[in-house]
């Protein structure tokens, strides 16, 4: 019997945890997964008045690489067309920026603000 957790499980977790240090950050969640067409955006925060983009990125080892390495062009190509429809829908007029939550096999987490545009 396998011990591995199922992939989508892990995700759902670190997505969690990535939640709840940006919460505990002060920042307001707007939304979770957010999906327009073949975009996905895994959390839209507020902190102050910048709208942020969060993509959360898990890696059980780093052998291939940290976790942040693995945004990909055509990911960060998805994500500022999923946030440019978020935008137009809500009439956003204050700051954006786009983050990634990079989280290991232990749970650590590191935050790498205005990760790309």
């Amino acid at each position: 019997m396998s011990t591995h957790r199922p992939t989508k499980d892990i995700g759902q977790k670190a997505e969690e945890k990535a939640l709840q240090y940006l919460l505990n950050k002060g920042f307001v969640l707007r939304e979770r997964n957010y999906r327009c067409k073949r975009s996905e955006i895994d959390l839209i925060l507020v902190e102050s008045k910048t709208l942020v983009f969060v993509e959360v990125k898990y890696r059980s080892t780093s052998q291939f690489g940290h976790p942040e390495e693995f945004v990909s062009d055509n990911q960060k190509r998805s994500i500022l067309q999923g946030a440019e429809h978020y935008i137009t829908e809500l009439d956003w007029q204050d700051p954006i920026r786009f983050d990634i939550i990079a989280i290991d096999a232990q749970f650590n987490i590191t935050h790498f603000e205005d990760a790309f545009y």
